[in-house]
């Protein structure tokens, strides 16, 4: 096994391709950490992220990027991986549809696996508390249990060669994430949020998901790169 100087260079770092995941492995790479990107193909609807993961991959020179097909829509569950659901257009109650059931742990759990073969102690994720759709896997709460399992159920936890996970935009809002991935030379227009887009990429612009996006660059007062559709189906900027 490496040792805990090598050990302490490396880190995994979910890459989903959207805004908070750049951001992340952004300040990943400043905090001087040899970054292994990782990516899933979930059978997500929005697959166009598939490509912004790439792209935001490269232009932040990752050592290695996997992805890993992983098709958790055959249970259904969601409007992200099943399409007799609707996507929200507007804000709902509770916990909204596009929820996928359990699936920052599955993530979390293949992250955790591949860090311990790499020998790496740090996990990445963007998982954020603040401006968020009330997700219970996107939690402090769950970032600190998952921790724990991570250094009970592992031979590197078990010998004391531990890991760490780190959320560190948690409590941070949309708009001061956009200020500090801005600050970090994070190109967002590289980067897809959309839980609707069309088939050519365009977002819907009226997803919580755009919604979210749309008012952290307005309350950052930067301008939002993101590509939209109108109502017509025209582009729009």
């Amino acid at each position: 096994m490496p040792g805990d100087g090598d050990r302490e260079k490396q880190a995994v770092v979910l890459v989903s391709g959207g805004l908070d995941s750049a951001t992340v492995l952004a300040l990943a790479v400043s905090a001087g950490a040899r970054c292994h990107a990782l990516t899933f193909d979930y059978g997500q609807r929005h697959r166009v992220e598939l490509n912004a993961a790439k792209r935001v991959a490269h232009a932040l020179h990752v050592v290695d990027r996997r992805v890993v097909r992983l098709d958790i829509g055959w249970m259904g569950g969601s409007a992200l991986t099943d399409n007799a659901i609707p996507v929200p257009q507007t804000p709902t109650e509770g916990i909204p549809s596009t929820y996928v059931p359990a699936r920052n742990t599955v993530f979390l759990s293949i992250a955790l696996a591949w860090a311990e073969v790499l020998g790496a102690a740090d996990i990445y994720i963007g998982a954020n508390a603040v401006d968020y759709s009330g997700y219970p896997d996107c939690r402090p709460e769950f970032i600190r249990a998952f921790e724990t399992l991570a250094n009970l159920a592992t031979k590197a936890g078990v010998e004391g060669r531990g890991f760490r996970i780190h959320a560190p935009l948690m409590n941070m809002s949309k708009s001061e994430i956009i200020r500090l991935g801005t600050r970090l030379g994070v190109d967002y227009s590289l980067t897809v949020s959309c839980y609707d887009p069309d088939a050519t990429g365009l977002a819907c612009g009226a997803c919580e998901a755009c919604r979210l996006r749309a008012r952290g660059f307005a309350d950052a007062q930067i301008t939002d790169p993101t590509r939209y559709v109108d109502v017509a189906g025209a582009e729009i900027q």
